[in-house]
């Protein structure tokens, strides 16, 4: 580093004559081989600038200058000419006869080697030191270095070679040292490198290069004249476009389109150059997915950019190794067939249909999707047009996209490894050419495709996790848009028996022991169209219904619950709503309280396993069937909707909207809200509409988020105020108050004691309120997803003194009745949370006088020698804060059994700690608890 400075900063004829012995020794040093990249970066910093050190400073007198770029000079109005300015820059000496000393052979090598270094800054330093060499060498020898490099670019060389190579090119452009003669060789190559990519393992290389090309096109046009760059304006503005619209790399499209930007500003030539860059500006390519679908319609609106733009999808995007890329690119063709619709019916389509043949897995796999997409639009375009689909799809490509699926499965490319892919993409091929319409009805390849849905769905559990649910639903997707464009009755046609065995078989799967068959064949029968349904109706729902309840079995099924309550939901979509309808037809009185059940019933499902509450998604999948099906039935036929049912489907939504699970809560939000003010009619019969509509106004409420607890809580809690929902919001406040989150329990503890203090000296309403709590526990008791929460709820509330107006009489129901159930669910329990729970719940019902307290005082007692140490431990010093807290014992005794609380160890032997206990019982008068002996063995 030292050396590198001293060249740096010294006189040069202070350094010349060390420069040789200097350079000697770093090539003995060989630090190109060397595993240190600083190293190898000091390395190349000393070599170039012993190599300035060895040549004069001057100014190239053969340099191509573009002319002055002074803008105050510019406005000069006795400017001299650029080329005037350009001669008297340049120094007397700077005529390029002076010999080259043969060290700087050495030097401008070992840069050459610099710039296909693994590391980028050694690229990067390499490539200024070409340019800083270049500039002080003769027009021949300079010639030669923007030869050696051009060499870098090879597809024998690396991805670091091509980046090297890019930099020193744009080090030698933007220094006017890469003449117009050049460009012809130049150009070519940077516009493979704005394409270059190579694949690695499951990744690939090449965003550094393409990066790197932008920047080059970026320097060539602050560095040329217009009419320099004219010949290869049109590859240049079409590769920058393809890269700005089409890279993977969010970076690269950036740097394209900031290269796009400094031509049309610089050169002023490049064909709609303002209007793309207004729509591709540096913030608007930042979004890949608006890039390949939006931005590249846009621009394909331009001539001069359509068939480039298809071409480049065809040859460099199908085949991409990311599959998102490749998906992308098959809608992207659908949008850009719009724009070109003859060129891609004669030319682009007979090449996709030869690619999917293609032994390689990517090429075929983004073939098989660009063709489905392709063939949509052609036929939709041919639909718009009123032409027949011949004139873009002839019988030879007909023929060709209804052999894909048997060629696939001659040549078994339906298993193994790519098998997942190629049945997705084959069952996108089969919803396409199905929604177009393709003349395919009756014949043998329809059975084909129902082969390969029935297979997908039967073999789901086969399939790899992160890919199971887009199969899944590409498969339903492809199976509803095949039975309703060839498996339907036409008009005044007769039911073929296929079709009653169609919906037998998914039924029958439907009992499968692998849940991924189920969700598979459930959906599918939720896909089907309306007629396949008629006459089956009845048993089809049945069939689902039995899917959503819980067994020993399939208690951990809750994906199939889900996925069967979805598909409920939409065939209530699909069939008609009349009120004296058959059962087998159509929803109608018979059926509708049915289906109301199954839904409603989803809402009590809180299965949890390893990955935890997925009952939630059950729940969530409930309220959105009943949200659809309430607010069709209010559209259509709203005498169906009962009351009673009414009631129910608020309520229980309502109490979701009270939980803890913050996601879960805030869509029970939005289906309570959509159910309260429906676009449509409105929902007949919801308890309490006026009070509703005043506590969430329509215009109050959009603003609400809902999933944040410091927003939801406060207005939530307003509904326990409603009798007629205030069972189902407290049960579900009481899970949130007696949870472990923290800003849930809080702001659902506020929410909750900011309705309490409301009521607090009302007598009736604190009695109602605290017999629907009492009711809840007694509903629950022995469930410990409410029964723990809700004892931690209770003695928050009895120690913030919610309560004290009971405690102010003797023997209050309330406390009796509290005691009562509290006994019942620590009966026997060995959960240490829940009995710390219970112990709290104790300490703080002291408060009630007479027997309850007695008791309480006893239940205690029987917890200091509980066999578990911990409760042993715990509930003494529960008892000990309760004493201090409470004034339940007379001050004669008090200090006496504070300090036996205190000074005994409680985890001790159990015999010990009984005697401890039996003291306190005769301190505070509570008889001792006798020994019951075990029943001897016989």
């Amino acid at each position: 580093m030292l050396q590198a400075q001293i060249f740096k900063h010294g006189k040069r004829e202070d350094c010349l004559p060390y420069a040789a012995t200097v350079l000697k020794c770093l090539d003995g040093c060989r630090l190109p081989d060397s595993n240190q990249t600083l190293l190898r970066k000091l390395g190349v910093k000393l070599a170039q600038r012993l190599g300035l050190t060895f040549l004069k400073p001057r100014l190239a007198k053969w340099r191509y200058q573009r002319g002055c770029r002074s803008l105050a000079a510019s406005l000069q109005p006795c400017a001299q000419s650029p080329r005037e300015l350009g001669t008297q820059a340049e120094s007397p000496d700077s005529d390029g006869e002076d010999d080259v000393p043969e060290e700087v052979e050495s030097v401008i090598e070992q840069l050459l080697v610099g710039l296909k270094d693994k590391d980028t800054v050694v690229r990067w330093s390499a490539a200024k030191g070409v340019g800083r060499m270049a500039g002080r060498l003769p027009k021949e020898l300079a010639d030669d270095v923007a030869g050696s490099v051009l060499d870098c670019f090879s597809f024998q060389e690396t991805d670091g070679a091509w980046h090297g190579g890019c930099l020193a090119l744009a080090e030698l452009g933007r220094r006017g040292l890469l003449l117009p003669s050049r460009l012809s060789d130049v150009v070519p190559v940077i516009l493979k490198a704005l394409t270059y990519e190579e694949k690695r393992g499951a990744c690939s290389v090449g965003a550094n290069v393409r990066d790197a090309a932008c920047y080059v096109c970026w320097a060539f046009a602050r560095a040329y004249e217009p009419q320099e760059l004219k010949p290869f304006v049109a590859a240049i503005s079409s590769a920058l476009v393809l890269a700005a619209v089409f890279d993977r790399n969010v970076s690269c499209r950036r740097a394209a389109s900031a290269a796009f930007q400094e031509n049309v500003g610089r050169q002023g030539i490049f064909p709609h150059g303002i209007d793309i860059l207004t729509a591709a500006d540096y913030f608007a390519v930042g979004n890949r997915s608006n890039c390949f679908l939006d931005i590249s319609m846009f621009i394909a609106g331009f001539p001069e950019y359509t068939q480039p733009m298809i071409d480049h999808l065809v040859t460099m995007k199908i085949s991409h190794w990311d599959r998102v890329i490749r998906e992308l690119s098959a809608k992207a063709l659908q949008n850009l067939a719009q724009r070109a619709p003859e060129y891609t019916s004669q030319h682009v389509f007979p090449q996709l249909l030869e690619m999917t043949r293609s032994p390689d897995l990517h090429t075929r796999h983004g073939a098989v999707l660009a063709c489905a997409q392709v063939a949509r639009s052609l036929c939709r375009l041919a639909d718009q047009q009123g032409r027949p689909v011949a004139n873009f799809l002839d019988e030879e490509a007909v023929q060709g996209l209804k052999q894909i699926h048997q060629q696939l499965c001659d040549r078994q490319l339906y298993r193994g490894l790519g098998g997942e892919l190629m049945r997705q993409a084959v069952c996108i091929l089969i919803e396409n050419l199905s929604v177009s319409k393709m003349p395919f009805r009756g014949d043998a390849v329809i059975g084909g495709w129902q082969w390969l849905i029935h297979d997908t769905l039967r073999n789901l559990h086969l399939v790899s996790s992160r890919s199971r649910q887009q199969m899944k639903e590409a498969a339903v997707s492809a199976l509803a848009a095949l039975c309703s464009a060839y498996l339907t009755p036409e008009p005044g046609a007769a039911d073929p028996p296929a079709q009653g065995e169609l919906v037998e078989q998914y039924l029958a799967e439907l009992q499968s022991p692998e849940e991924m068959t189920r969700c598979g064949f459930a959906l599918a029968l939720g896909a089907l169209p309306a007629p396949l349904l008629w006459g089956r109706l009845r048993q089809v729902l049945a069939g689902l219904g039995a899917v959503t309840h819980i067994s020993p079995e399939d208690v951990g099924f809750a994906e199939s619950r889900r996925d069967a309550l979805k598909a409920i939901a939409r065939i209530c979509q699909t069939v008609s709503v009349r009120a004296e309808g058959s059962p087998d037809e159509a929803l109608c009185r018979e059926n509708i309280s049915q289906v109301y059940g199954v839904m409603l019933g989803c809402l009590s499902d809180y299965t949890t396993d390893s990955r935890g509450d997925v009952g939630a998604w059950v729940r969530e999948a409930a309220m959105t069937s009943l949200r659809d099906l309430t607010l069709l039935l209010a559209q259509e036929q709203p005498e169906l909707i009962e009351a009673r049912i009414c009631e129910q489907v608020m309520c229980r939504v309502a109490q979701q909207a009270s939980e803890k699970i913050d996601r879960f809560r805030a869509h029970a939000a939005h289906v309570f809200l959509a159910l309260l003010h429906s676009d449509g009619p409105a929902v007949p019969h919801v308890p309490h509409r006026q009070e509703l509509e005043r506590l969430f106004p329509r215009s109050a409420v959009a603003s609400v988020n809902w999933s944040a607890p410091s927003q939801a809580f406060p207005r939530v809690t307003q509904l326990l105020g409603l009798p007629a929902y205030r069972y189902h919001v407290l049960l579900g406040l009481v899970v949130s108050v007696g949870g472990l989150t923290e800003s849930t329990v809080r702001y659902s503890t506020q929410g909750l004691f900011e309705y309490m203090k409301g009521i607090q000296k009302d007598r009736p309403a604190l009695e109602d309120f605290s017999g629907t709590l009492l009711q809840i526990f007694q509903d629950n008791l022995l469930n410990d997803r409410v029964s723990v929460p809700l004892m931690k709820t209770l003695d928050q509330m009895l120690a913030n003194g919610c309560f004290d107006i009971f405690t102010t009489e003797e023997n209050h129901p309330f406390g009796a009745r509290l005691l009562a159930l509290c006994r019942e669910e620590l009966r026997k329990s060995k959960d240490v949370q829940k009995l710390r729970a219970g112990v709290a719940v104790f300490c703080a019902m002291v408060q009630f006088p007479g027997d309850v307290r007695r008791k309480v005082l006893l239940q205690l007692l029987l917890l200091l020698c509980h066999p578990f140490p911990v409760i042993r431990k715990a509930t003494a010093s529960q008892v000990y804060e309760m004493l201090l807290t409470y004034d339940v014992v007379g001050a004669d005794i008090l200090d006496e059994v504070m300090a036996v609380l205190s000074d005994t160890a409680w985890d001790a032997e159990l015999p010990v700690v009984r005697g401890q206990r039996n003291h306190l019982c005769d301190l505070l008068g509570v008889p001792r608890p006798q020994l019951v002996p075990k029943p001897s063995a016989r």
